[in-house]
Formats: structure tokens, C-alpha cells, sequence
């Protein structure tokens, strides 16, 4: 273990410093996140506002507000995209050399992914948290968040960044059959943006399509740590939730394995 740790470890401090080498991109990609938080906030704000009801989909216009800033926070944190990363060494032909070297060439990915993931928690994610739940308190009148809610929502945060790497990681086998996924790629982000729970809460959701929610990775990408984090799952709900994210990771980690070892055999170099 300590071996492996050892190996790819560089993978992820190198991709932390290449995002600290670029911050004026990487700002600028979270103002333009922010800005689209700030939209949904006022969205649903008028929502709430000319509705009778006190709550729409079992949250509150507070807890929207909360639900709104602290999905942007999650995220920003656990969406690390790593199939344009294979569809970069694919068109490349860098990938070849991957297969030839001591590594394996999924942990790789998602060792530079964790790298990218820690420098968005740094900054700005932490800093957006601490202001959302100084806000939850001063401003809307809710209950702090408790220690053992912070440890379930990370538990949760780094169980759905396993699960989006993963999945990502099997969408971007899909290169060595294409090549360029630039367009594949622009629609799964839109798509996942309704599955995931960033765009529209899945408890709006048609109860049907709840159901089917429930058989798909997707919800426990954004959704169920967000939830977590607010406190709608509780007892055994709460440890549903956790161990269905955590057969997910496993499902989709033999799943790319799988894929790899079909996909490999067909591999064609166009560059390199």
C-alpha cells in the first residue's frame, strides 16, 4: 500500500501545481460557476416567492438557499472531468507509452484528479462553506451543522468523487472508438447537471422518476451528500444512502476494468 502510495503520489502534487501555476483560468472558471449559483439562487427565490406552499420538493425557501450554494461547493469539488484527459492521450498517442509503463494507467487519472480535487477544496470551496453556514446562521436562522454531519458529508464527498471519476473514466473509453469527444463531452456535462441534482433537486422529481433514480449512479454523484449535509437523511436512510454509494464505486470501478481490457485491444495510435 505504501508502495503504491509512493508511486502515485507525484500524479496528484504535480496536477495540484499546475493548477496553482494557472489560477487566473481557474478563477476565472469559478466566477463563471458563482455567477450561474447566483442565477439559480434568484430562480428559486421567485419559485418560493409565488408559491403558497412553505416548502417545494420537502425543502424550504432557507434550506434552498443552503441546498443552491452548497451544491456549487460539492460540486466543484467531486466533478473532476478525467475523460478529456484520456481523449487528450488518445488523440496524443501518449497512451501507448502508458501501457507500457509499470502504472496503472486508471489510478494515474484519478491520482491526478485528487490533486485537482484538494486544490478546489482549498480554494475557493472552504472559504464558500464557511460563508454559506455563517449566512445559515446569522442571516436564515438555521442550526449550525454538526461535527459528525461535516465527517458524513466528506464520508459522502469523497465516495461521489469516486463514483464521478470512475463513471467518467468509462465515458472516456468511448474516445478510442471516436477519437474526439468534445461534443459527447458538452452533452454529458448538460445531462448530468439534470441527473445529478445540481440543476433541479431530485426530490422535484416525479415520483416514478425518483424510482429510477434510485438504480442509477447519478443522484449519488451531487444530490446525496448535499442531502446529508442538510440533514434530510437520517438513521437508517442515512447509512442506505452511504452504503449505496459505496457498491456504486465498486460496481463501476470492475466496470472499467472491464471496458479497459476490451478497449486496449483495439487501441489505435494516431499520434506519438
Amino acid at each position: 500500500m505504501g508502495k503504491s502510495l509512493k508511486v502515485y503520489l507525484p500524479f496528484a502534487s504535480n496536477e495540484l501545481k499546475r493548477q496553482m501555476a494557472y489560477k487566473g483560468a481557474f478563477y476565472l472558471f469559478i466566477l463563471i460557476s458563482l455567477f450561474g449559483s447566483f442565477i439559480s439562487y434568484y430562480l428559486w427565490m421567485a419559485i418560493y416567492g409565488s408559491s403558497n406552499q412553505a416548502a417545494l420538493g420537502g425543502l424550504t425557501q432557507n434550506e434552498m438557499v443552503v441546498y443552491v450554494f452548497m451544491v456549487y461547493v460539492t460540486s466543484s469539488v467531486v466533478t473532476i472531468s478525467i475523460s478529456d484527459w484520456v481523449s487528450d492521450d488518445v488523440v496524443k498517442g501518449t497512451v501507448a507509452m502508458n501501457l507500457i509503463k509499470p502504472i496503472d494507467y486508471r489510478m494515474s487519472l484519478i491520482s491526478r484528479a485528487s490533486g485537482n480535487m484538494i486544490y478546489r477544496f482549498l480554494v475557493p470551496s472552504v472559504f464558500i462553506w464557511i460563508g454559506v453556514e455563517i449566512y445559515k446562521i446569522k442571516v436564515l436562522g438555521l442550526p449550525a451543522v454538526t461535527v459528525r454531519a461535516i465527517f458524513l458529508y466528506l464520508l459522502s464527498c469523497i465516495m461521489s468523487f469516486l463514483i464521478y471519476v470512475l463513471f467518467d473514466f468509462c465515458f472516456g473509453m468511448v474516445a478510442f472508438f471516436t477519437t474526439y469527444i468534445f461534443g459527447m463531452l458538452m452533452a454529458k456535462e448538460a445531462l448530468l447537471g439534470f441527473l445529478t441534482g445540481q440543476l433541479i433537486p431530485i426530490s422535484f422529481f416525479p415520483a416514478v422518476l425518483q424510482k429510477v433514480f434510485d438504480y442509477l449512479p447519478f443522484s449519488s454523484m451531487v444530490y446525496t451528500p448535499v442531502m446529508i449535509y442538510l440533514g434530510k437523511y437520517t438513521g437508517d436512510t442515512l447509512w442506505f444512502m452511504l452504503l449505496r454509494q459505496a457498491v456504486w464505486v465498486v460496481i463501476l470501478y470492475v466496470m472499467g476494468s472491464i471496458i479497459w481490457k476490451k478497449v486496449t485491444k483495439r487501441l489505435v495510435v494516431l499520434g506519438g
